[in-house]
C-alpha cells in the first residue's frame, strides 16, 4: 500500500512540473530558396538556410578573416600547389554518419565532377584530393590558386553525408544531410522550410533554439507587418525606406552592414537570339549608352534613402582591390544619345527588361526605366518570381536582368563564374579570350598589388563591352525581436543562428 502510495505521488509530482517550452524562431525570407543543395544552390537566401543545415570548411569573422568550423587549420606548400587541411574531430552529420577525410574528400569531387554543379569554377584549379589519415586532407592543385581557403568558407567547403547524398543523388536538394547546427525537417515550396536543432552538433553547447521556421515572403511591407505581429521573429532585407519605422518600435531591433555584394544589370551580349539580335549584342555602344543614362546617386537616395553605396565595380569603393582609376561616372544623357546613334540603333530601343518579384527590385527598375527613357531605351519590365528568373536567364529569355551578387570575401567570387568563358553564371555569355587568361593569372598570385594590377586590365574591357553594369552595393538590414539575444551580423549578410537565443 505504501509503494502505491509513494508511485501515485511520484506521478502527481512530474504532472506538476510543465516540460520545457520548445523555442521557435520564424524568420522572414525575401525569396523562395532555389534547390537546397550546396554543390547545385546559387541563391542568396539559399545561403541563409544553408548557414543553419550545412557546416564549412571555414566561416569568416566580422573582419571578414577566415576563421575554422569543420576544417581546425590549413597549410600550404611553399609552391602554392598544396593545401593540407586538419578536420574537426567528433563532428557528425544528421543521419550519424561520421564527418572525416573520406566524407570531405567525397563532398569536394561532388562539387567538381557533379552534373551542372555552380562549384566547379569555384574549386577549377583543383586537381587531385588524398585522404592523409582520418582527420587530414591534401589538396593537390593544378597550379597556385590564392582565393581558394575563401572558396572553402562558402558553399563550395560544404561537406554533405556521403551515405545520404549518394542514396538520393540528384534528389539530394530535397532532403539534404549535413553537419550544421540544425537538421532538415520539411520544405513546402513558396511557403516555409522547416529545421530542428541537432543534438549530436558538434557545438552543441551555443544552440539553443529548438526550430528555425523559414518563411518566404516577398512583399516587404507583408515582412514587417508580419515582424510587428509578433508572427515572424526577425526579417531580412528589411527596406531603407523603413529604417524610420523600424527605430521607432521598441519592440524591434537592427542589425546593420554594408554588404559584399553588387547590384546590376547583366546584359545579354549573346546568350540566345534574343542576345545576339538584340540591342547589346549588336554594341558594345549599346551597353556603354545604358550606363551613361543612369544616376547612381539617383537611384540611391530615391530608393536607399542613402544608405546604399554607389558603385562601378564588382567590389566596393571601400574595397581593397578597387580601381580608384576608374571612378563611379557621373550621368550623361547627351552622351548616351549619342552612343545609341553610333552604335546605329534608332530610339526608342527596346529592351525586354527582365526585374524579379520584390519591392525594392521594382522600385529601382522603375527609376532605371524613367532614366533610360531620356536617353532613347524603352526599358519593357517584366517582372519574374524570382527562381523563374534565374532559369530565364541561364536559358537567354532576357536581354536586361536586374540582378546582383550577395558576395564574397575574395574579389575572385564576384568575377570568376561571372565573366569567364562558358562559366555557369555568365549568363549574358561574355567571352574575350584575354580576359580568360588574365582571370587564370590572376588566381595564381596572392599579393594584392599583383592582382589588382591583373583586375585594372580587367575592369578596363569590362567598361567598354562587359556583360554587367555595376550600380550599388546594398545595406545589410536585418530587424529582429527585441526577445533574441546575442544576434551578430556579418558583412556576408547571412543570418547566423549559432550563439542566438529568444528570452520569454
Amino acid at each position: 500500500m505504501k509503494r502505491i502510495i509513494l508511485a501515485i505521488a511520484a506521478l502527481l509530482f512530474h504532472a506538476a512540473v510543465p516540460a520545457a517550452a520548445q523555442t521557435t524562431l520564424r524568420i522572414g525570407l525575401a525569396e523562395d530558396p532555389d534547390v537546397l543543395d550546396p554543390t547545385l544552390g546559387r541563391t542568396y537566401v539559399g545561403r541563409i538556410v544553408f548557414a543553419s543545415i550545412c557546416d564549412k570548411l571555414f566561416d569568416i569573422d566580422d573582419k571578414l578573416a577566415i576563421v575554422p568550423q569543420l576544417a581546425l587549420s590549413h597549410e600550404t606548400s611553399s609552391d602554392g600547389r598544396t593545401v593540407t587541411l586538419k578536420l574537426r574531430p567528433g563532428v557528425k552529420f544528421h543521419d550519424g554518419e561520421t564527418m572525416d577525410a573520406d566524407a570531405v574528400k567525397f563532398s569536394l569531387d561532388r562539387h567538381i565532377t557533379f552534373p551542372s554543379s555552380f562549384r566547379k569554377p569555384e574549386l577549377a584549379a583543383v586537381d587531385t584530393i588524398d585522404v592523409v589519415d582520418a582527420m587530414t586532407v591534401k589538396l593537390n592543385l593544378k597550379n597556385a590558386f590564392s582565393p581558394l581557403i575563401a572558396q572553402l568558407s562558402d558553399r563550395a567547403g560544404m561537406i554533405v553525408s556521403p551515405k545520404a547524398a549518394k542514396d538520393a543523388g540528384d534528389k539530394f536538394g530535397l532532403k539534404p544531410v549535413c553537419a550544421g547546427p540544425y537538421k532538415f525537417v520539411e520544405r513546402v515550396q513558396q511557403d516555409r522550410i522547416v529545421v530542428e536543432k541537432f543534438a549530436d552538433y558538434w557545438n552543441a553547447k551555443d544552440v539553443t533554439i529548438d526550430k528555425i521556421i523559414y518563411r518566404p515572403i516577398v512583399d516587404s511591407t507583408v515582412r514587417l507587418a508580419n515582424l510587428k505581429s509578433g508572427s515572424l521573429d526577425l526579417i531580412e532585407r528589411a527596406l531603407a525606406t523603413d529604417l524610420k519605422e523600424i527605430k521607432a518600435d521598441s519592440r524591434l531591433k537592427l542589425a546593420l552592414q554594408t554588404e559584399i555584394d553588387y547590384q546590376g544589370l547583366t546584359l545579354n551580349l549573346a546568350n540566345s537570339p534574343a542576345g545576339k539580335d538584340g540591342p547589346f549584342g549588336k554594341s558594345p555602344k549599346a551597353r556603354q549608352a545604358l550606363e551613361a543614362a543612369i544616376d547612381r546617386e539617383a537611384l540611391n537616395q530615391v530608393v536607399f534613402n542613402g544608405e546604399a553605396l554607389p558603385g562601378n565595380q564588382w567590389i566596393s569603393p571601400k574595397n581593397p582591390y578597387y580601381q580608384q582609376k576608374f571612378p563611379v561616372p557621373a550621368r550623361d544623357v547627351a552622351k548616351a544619345k549619342k552612343l545609341l546613334a553610333e552604335a546605329g540603333l534608332k530610339a526608342p530601343v527596346a529592351v525586354d527588361f527582365m526585374v524579379p518579384n520584390n519591392p525594392e527590385s521594382r522600385q529601382a527598375a522603375e527609376v532605371i526605366q524613367s532614366m533610360a527613357a531620356e536617353a532613347g531605351f524603352d526599358m519593357k519590365i517584366r517582372v519574374t518570381e524570382f527562381a523563374t528568373a534565374l532559369k530565364e536567364a541561364e536559358d537567354g529569355r532576357f536581354q536586361a536582368f536586374f540582378i546582383g551578387w550577395s558576395g564574397r570575401v575574395d574579389p575572385d567570387g564576384n568575377l570568376f563564374v561571372f565573366k569567364k568563358t562558358k562559366a555557369p553564371q555568365n549568363n549574358g555569355f561574355y567571352s574575350d579570350p584575354e580576359v580568360d587568361q588574365w582571370l587564370d593569372d590572376s588566381r595564381k598570385v596572392s599579393g594584392v598589388a599583383e592582382r589588382k594590377a591583373i583586375y585594372e586590365k580587367i575592369m578596363a574591357k569590362e567598361l567598354d563591352a562587359g556583360s554587367i553594369i555595376y550600380l550599388y552595393h546594398r545595406p545589410v538590414i536585418i530587424a529582429h525581436s527585441v526577445k533574441l539575444d546575442g544576434y551578430r551580423q556579418l558583412p556576408d549578410g547571412l543570418v547566423r543562428v549559432v550563439g542566438v537565443r529568444i528570452r520569454p
